[in-house]
Formats: structure tokens, C-alpha cells, sequence
């Protein structure tokens, strides 16, 4: 069963997924950069606080705790701490491009928590074999959005169509790491539904997905968990599919990814000449 990853500095909201089980909850700290590079996006920029962690941690019993800092800077090791002494389990390195910096983030953590190295620059991508082998480094989480921005690409799962992700998923097993991309819709929502994604992930092993904020766009209890029970419905439906189902399955996935790819690429306004 994957992990469903859900990012909130909500207690009440965070207690109630942890009641559920197989979530990881997710405080978001990220903030610099952030702006400038999804300038005109229609993403969602964290407001979370530093002291939201020992609020979302003091309420969990099953799940673990994931909480993302800034890229390495000149405060990062003060950020650590900060993290660790508020009871963080995980700790999520972002915006790296060389392995040093990973390196040195991990070097810091000292086995204190596992660390995540979240791959969403091309830097990052093209030295994967290099940093993927780094002592405390558990789980390699492929950041789409920021990846496909940084590679120039025109939709945000053009990576799993190029075999980017393919690569980086061989690159994990080989290390002994857990593995896991992106964020997903409910199932039969998004320009690539849900389920679409979601048969991605069962074909390369993926262990953890980050929940898309449809699945609490209205605030409704109700409504998220039965979202949740489509996602396991689908996601058991899925990992029964014979190797041909699943080759197919993949196929028809990425000529969709190229179809809106092409079709977002048309709509872009052409360089003044």
C-alpha cells in the first residue's frame, strides 16, 4: 500500500489522517525562491510555520511526520535543528543541483531523521547516480513541477513520458531507497486523471504520492475519505494487471502526456521577432 502524503499544519486535520493510516503528514517550510519561480503558476505557495511541526507531531501516533525546509543556504543548519527539536521523522532537502549539497545536508541530520531528497532541478537529475548513494539519504521524491519548469517542458508529467522517471525509480532501487513522484488528483479529475498517475506509480514501484489539495478543496471530511477509498479501490485494481495490461496501460498514458504537452505548447504566445 502507498503512502499518501498529505501536507497540512492543521492538528485536527492532521490527527484525523493519522486515525485513517498509511498517511505521512507534511509541514511545509519552503519559502525562498518559491515565489520567483512559479511566478504566474497557478500553484500554492505554503504559509506553514516553524512551530507547526511540534503541533502536527504532538498529535500523531501511527504516522510519520515529513517536514520540507528551504534549499541549502547559510541557514539551513539552524533550520535542521529547529525541525529536529519540534519532532520531525523526515526532513526534506529541496532545489538542490550537486550532490554536495545533499552531502552536506545529510551530514547535518546525522541519522537524526531520515532525509528526502526531493529531485526537481536538472542539475539534481543528471547527477542522480552520484548523490543517490549518500549515507542517510532514505527516499528520492521527483518534485514534477519544478522539474519540468527548470527542463523548459511545457506540462508537468512530460517527465514520465520522456523515462526520466523510469531512470530515477532504477536509480532508487539499486540504492535500497523508497521512491516516489509528483501529486495526484482524485481519480477520474486532472488534464492526466488521477487513476492515470496512479498506474504509473504501481508500474515503477513507487512507495508515497503527495494528495493534491481536490482532495480537500471543499473541506469536507466526508468527501476526503471517500476520495482516499477510490484512490485504494483503484490503486489494488491496478496492482493486479498482468505485465502486457500494465505496458499498455503506460502507453496510453504517455501519448496523453504528449497530446496536452503539445496542445499547452500551442496555446503559449510565440517570441516577438
Amino acid at each position: 500500500m502507498m503512502e499518501l502524503i498529505h501536507i497540512t499544519n492543521e492538528p485536527a486535520l492532521a490527527q484525523r489522517c493519522d486515525a485513517l493510516g498509511g498517511f505521512r503528514l507534511f509541514v511545509d517550510l519552503e519559502r525562498r525562491g518559491k515565489v520567483q519561480r512559479q511566478a504566474g503558476r497557478d500553484t500554492h505557495i505554503s504559509t506553514h510555520q516553524p512551530d507547526d511541526v511540534g503541533r502536527v507531531r504532538a498529535v500523531l501516533k501511527h504516522s510519520p511526520l515529513m517536514v520540507r525546509l528551504n534549499p541549502w543556504y547559510e541557514g539551513s543548519v539552524h533550520e535542521i535543528e529547529r525541525a529536529l527539536g519540534q519532532g520531525a521523522d523526515l526532513l526534506m532537502l529541496p532545489m538542490f543541483s550537486r550532490a554536495q549539497e545533499l552531502q552536506f545536508f545529510c551530514q547535518q541530520v546525522a541519522g537524526r531523521a531520515g532525509v528526502v531528497a526531493l529531485l526537481e532541478t536538472t542539475g539534481a537529475f543528471e547527477t542522480v547516480d552520484e548523490w543517490a548513494c549518500t549515507p542517510g539519504l532514505q527516499e528520492i521524491y521527483l518534485g514534477l513541477n519544478d522539474l519540468h519548469l527548470a527542463a523548459g517542458l511545457h506540462f508537468m508529467f512530460e517527465p514520465l513520458a520522456l523515462g526520466w522517471l523510469d531512470c530515477v525509480a532504477q536509480q532508487a532501487r539499486a540504492a535500497g531507497l523508497r521512491f516516489g513522484f509528483g501529486g495526484i488528483a482524485r481519480m477520474h479529475e486532472g488534464l492526466l486523471s488521477g487513476r492515470q498517475v496512479l498506474g504509473e506509480h504501481v508500474r515503477l514501484g513507487s512507495g508515497s504520492v503527495i494528495l493534491s489539495r481536490t482532495f480537500h478543496r471543499d473541506q469536507d471530511w466526508n468527501s476526503f475519505v471517500q476520495a482516499v477509498d477510490a484512490l485504494r479501490v483503484a490503486e489494488n485494481e491496478l496492482q493486479v494487471r498482468n505485465a502486457a495490461q500494465t505496458q499498455a496501460d503506460s502507453q496510453q498514458t504517455t501519448a496523453i502526456i504528449r497530446q496536452i504537452a503539445a496542445q499547452l505548447a500551442a496555446r503559449q504566445p510565440r517570441p516577438a521577432p
